[in-house]
């Protein structure tokens, strides 16, 4: 496996590498380059769209690096599912995001996967995506990834296994309110004992 150093080397020169995300192999580039970001959405057949990708993060502090402000509640709710593998969508209409947000909200995580809370403190927020064209089921190993991608992504790492073919669970956190948007890894049931709350 590479080290650590030489991933935060590609991503820091607008390199694509392809993953182990904390739920299935996924897309990564750094947030903060936009020509990766729009790399990473014409490898996905997603040019013309306007969804934005999720971000992933490494610390409480990298949500107001993005421009994200969460209140003592919405801080609360969040302090019981992350670290974790439930992604979030959180109010961000900053003008230097627009790129990555498209005028919507973003969606962020914060892993509990070691390897990658390492990697997203040396590097900063991270894209991920899942490993697949638009519309087509994720890459379950790298062999598929490698079918989907070819050359066109700066590195492949691979779990060694096959990963199961579920994406993070994706609710939306506003004004309080949480509304599933995605059923994935975690089960709506766990969810609700975790947050022991209303959804919507």
């Amino acid at each position: 496996m590479p080290r650590i150093k030489g991933l935060v080397k590609i991503l820091k020169q607008k390199g694509v590498i392809l993953m182990p995300a904390d739920t299935i192999y996924g897309l990564f580039g750094l947030v903060r380059h936009k020509e990766t970001i729009h790399k990473i959405a014409v490898l996905k057949g997603r040019e013309s769209s306007n969804q934005p990708f999720i971000v992933l993060i490494a610390a409480w502090s990298q949500l107001a690096d993005l421009g994200i402000k969460i209140n003592a509640q919405e801080k609360k709710i969040l302090r019981k599912i992350w670290p974790g593998q439930i992604s979030v969508v959180l109010h961000n209409k900053n003008p230097y995001l627009e790129y990555l947000h498209h005028n919507q909200d973003l969606a962020v995580r914060y892993p509990k996967n070691k390897f990658l809370t390492t990697l997203i403190k040396k590097t900063g927020p991270l894209i991920s995506t899942s490993a697949n064209k638009t519309g087509q089921s994720p890459a379950e190993t790298i062999t598929q990834a490698r079918a989907i991608f070819g050359n066109q992504v700066n590195l492949y790492l691979s779990a060694g296994r096959r990963l199961p073919n579920k994406p993070s669970t994706l609710i939306s956190l506003k004004n309080g309110k949480i509304k599933i948007l995605r059923r994935g890894i975690v089960p709506i049931k766990k969810l609700k004992q975790k947050l022991n709350y209303d959804f919507i």
